[in-house]
């Protein structure tokens, strides 16, 4: 299985990479290569999989009895040796068309970026879980959507994507929305959860986003500056592959003492101990599909197309969790859905405005991808 990208291609990416172009690649041409790239098709199927699903999989955890926090952590990057098989036969592949191939593919400045980037992971994920102990899913999934306001921000600091007044108008409506919310705070309450206990899941989800907005420019920068250096190997997907599996392991030494603790949660777990651990695989398995979505869209196309299509999907995890775990929508958060939706439509139709002029210039051959 060989999921390096053909020799031309890979070239006529470097070339682009370096281009300050490049690193604001939009949905509009993003989409274009969705058509013809089957590895991105793959890669939006996983993160769409992945954002619709893994935040109700980690909610049942903690409605059926789960407890632990670090543990619902590390269930979110865990499933990082699943990329072992992918990478293994692509080294096989390598190999049979170059006997001295090394198996890694990574620099060492790439490496210590990874490890960077899992480290932020790690106190991402337990920021996450802990929002999700104690928010319902609707309510969490809305505050998160303010990732897009913070990758925006910065986008603009790290990689120089330019703002719009789309731009602007979407992070104001994704901000009044999630204040919104502030203000009815307390309103759709879990049973058994305390103010305080629902103030600082909300503070945590805020800061998860937040954090978040963070790590997905600081991927894009880490693989712009790869590419963009004389000399290294060329950025393909295998070696985007290579960084998921640093990231994940790294977030995931966070938690391993939270193992020891497994055996006995799983007898009290409501659904019985089989069901416990096919939820934590499961979980597991679903959030890897996030992460590699994830990376695999800031590859094809720039940090903002995964925090777009990330912030897309939340109309599709509030109706799942109203059917799947009954939860009350009151007003107030069909409120700050619509303003979430006006904002991201806001910021669509301002990226497809601005990349309009600039299409016919993309489509030229020494950039195509």
């Amino acid at each position: 299985m060989e999921i390096e990208i053909p020799t031309q291609h890979r070239a006529q990416q470097q070339a682009c990479k370096v281009k300050a172009s490049a690193w604001h690649e939009l949905p509009i041409s993003a989409a274009k290569s969705l058509r013809r790239d089957p590895l991105l098709a793959v890669n939006f199927m996983l993160l769409v999989v992945g954002t619709a699903c893994g935040p109700l999989l980690l909610r049942a955890y903690f409605i059926r009895g789960g407890t632990r926090k670090w543990l619902s952590s590390l269930l979110q990057t865990a499933g990082w040796p699943l990329l072992l098989l992918p990478l293994g036969a692509s080294f096989l592949s390598r190999r049979q068309r170059r006997q001295d191939t090394a198996v890694f593919l990574m620099t060492p400045r790439l490496l210590a970026a990874s490890v960077v980037v899992g480290l932020m992971s790690g106190a991402d994920n337990f920021l996450y879980a802990y929002s999700q102990a104690y928010l319902p899913v609707s309510t969490s999934s809305i505050l998160i959507s303010t990732q897009l306001a913070f990758t925006a921000g910065f986008a603009l600091l790290l990689v120089h994507h330019r703002f719009t007044g789309s731009t602007v108008n979407a992070i104001v409506l994704l901000s009044v929305g999630a204040a919104m919310l502030g203000l009815n705070a307390g309103g759709d309450r879990p049973p058994g959860v305390t103010g305080p206990q629902y103030g600082a899941g909300f503070g945590m989800a805020l800061g998860a986003a937040a954090l978040y907005g963070l790590m997905l420019p600081v991927m894009e920068l880490s693989q712009a500056w790869h590419a963009a250096r004389a000399g290294a190997a060329a950025l393909t997907y295998t070696l985007v592959v290579e960084m998921q599996v640093v990231i994940g392991l790294t977030a995931t030494a966070f938690s391993l003492e939270i193992y020891l603790a497994i055996p006995g949660e799983s007898r009290r777990f409501e659904l019985g101990e089989a069901s416990y651990y096919l939820l934590l695989v499961g979980t597991a398995a679903v959030y890897q599909c996030f992460c590699l979505g994830t990376i695999g869209a800031i590859f094809y196309g720039s940090a903002l197309l995964a925090g777009v299509i990330i912030a897309v999907l939340i109309p599709v995890t509030e109706v799942l969790a109203v059917v799947f775990f009954h939860e009350h929508f009151s007003a107030t958060k069909g409120i700050a859905l619509g303003l979430s939706l006006w904002g991201l439509a806001s910021y669509f139709y301002g990226e497809l405005r601005a990349k309009a002029p600039d299409t016919q210039q993309k489509s030229s051959p020494d950039c195509e991808n």
